[in-house]
């Protein structure tokens, strides 16, 4: 689940000296060429140039905040999704049960997620092809949203039972499926269009206990 900006092409990159500039400052342009590099090539054909002269810093720049363009990939998954996790804590509204406070959240988190549908692609599928260190990025974002649904859910108390987090992987775990479909058929564009289903699932499994 993912959503991440990617500055504009047009925007001029470079600092006049950025090998003597905050190193966080290397990491965060890093993490954008990536992003720029990824959504017009893919993750596949990019290349640690192609990342370096989109982002403006020398090769040996990016070899000091990453070993690998793996290890570079995995750091945009994890960034590109606290972005998200962000938009979804943006959308809460308080005021409103939490059943309508998970699908606002939910249908702003998609539609961020559609506004870069080649940047999502290349990350939602290509994360998977990374092997193990891959998958545990993966497991890290999945329970870091879990731990969201949980806050919401259980928050109101107003449940018999607890809303589990066995029962929030599951959700999680249907959306990120359903995502992962749309991609597959080309239809990212229209990811705002999962917000209702999602929306059915989180009340369907919450139903027992509520």
């Amino acid at each position: 689940m993912w959503y991440c900006q990617v500055p504009d092409s047009t925007i001029p990159l470079k600092l006049a000296d950025p090998d003597r500039s905050d190193p966080a400052q290397h990491r965060s342009r890093l993490l954008e060429g990536m992003a720029e590099a990824v959504a017009a090539k893919g993750y596949a054909d990019t290349t640690i140039a192609d990342i370096v002269g989109a982002a403006g810093v020398s090769r040996r720049t990016f070899y000091e905040q990453f070993a690998t363009k793996a290890e570079c990939f995995i750091a945009l998954y994890e960034a590109a999704s606290h972005n998200a996790l962000a938009v979804l804590r943006g959308a809460i509204d308080r005021g409103h049960p939490w059943q309508t406070q998970v699908e606002q959240a939910l249908a702003a988190y998609l539609a961020g997620m559609a506004q870069n549908p080649a940047l999502l692609r290349t990350l939602f599928i290509e994360i998977l092809g990374l092997g193990a260190e891959g998958l545990a990025a993966r497991r890290r974002v999945n329970q870091e949203i879990c731990s969201f649904m949980l806050e919401v859910v259980n928050g109101a108390g107003k449940r018999k039972t607890p809303f589990t987090r066995e029962m929030a992987v599951a959700v999680v775990g249907g959306i990120n499926e359903l995502v992962l479909q749309a991609i597959e058929q080309g239809k990212v564009d229209r990811l705002a269009e999962l917000a209702a289903p999602a929306g059915q699932l989180v009340r369907a499994v919450t139903q027992a206990g509520s």
